[in-house]
């Protein structure tokens, strides 16, 4: 049982964010996604973590975000890709309009909640993993956790803030999955 995974956000690393995708129609992968995937399965489980807080602002709800992360494994699996799994969080701290979901909970990125409790549940060694995210958050979230973090396609200004943290100085940027894949399997071979 491989006890290393890498940790993949869902918007912008997985789909194209088109903000708050909630139709499985509108769910256009990121070129290249299943063929980068490929390479690291056989050493690493696949699991997904993402913030949904469209869940939260009354946009969708979780029975439409269910419909389109079924569809997401679905064409992972489609395409020879096991997904070990995913965790979302659907609340806010303050934008939300359903009370249930409005608090300040461990599960929302940057808070590392969604990874110690996939790591908890499927025995995964933290220490040994990876963050793939497009934001600040998803990056802030992995080291949190213990995990290595890539940042993919990240604006200027997001740059300048990562540059500016002393936390984050590790945390090593690249422009598409295939090439955080490539840096992935790199890291592997020293």
């Amino acid at each position: 049982m491989k006890n290393k995974a890498i940790f993949l956000d869902r918007d912008g690393v997985i789909n194209v964010d088109k903000g708050y995708v909630y139709k499985v129609e509108d769910i256009e992968f990121v070129d290249g996604i299943f063929e980068a995937l490929k390479k690291v399965t056989d050493k690493y489980r696949l699991i997904i973590v993402t913030n949904q807080s469209g869940i939260a602002r009354g946009y969708y709800t979780e029975s439409q975000f269910f419909k389109v992360m079924d569809f997401i494994i679905h064409k992972f699996e489609d395409n020879g890709i096991k997904v070990d799994g995913y965790y979302y969080c659907p609340h806010h701290p303050s934008a939300a309009v359903i009370e249930r979901y409005l608090h300040d909970c461990k599960c929302r990125k940057p808070k590392p909640g969604m990874l110690l409790k996939a790591a908890e549940d499927k025995g995964i060694i933290l220490a040994e993993s990876y963050m793939i995210g497009d934001k600040i958050s998803d990056a802030e979230a992995g080291i949190a956790a213990g995990c290595r973090s890539i940042l993919i396609k990240v604006d200027e200004t997001e740059l300048t803030n990562l540059r500016s943290s002393s936390n984050l100085e590790k945390v090593v940027v690249v422009n598409d999955i295939h090439e955080a894949v490539d840096y992935i399997l790199s890291e592997e071979d020293n």
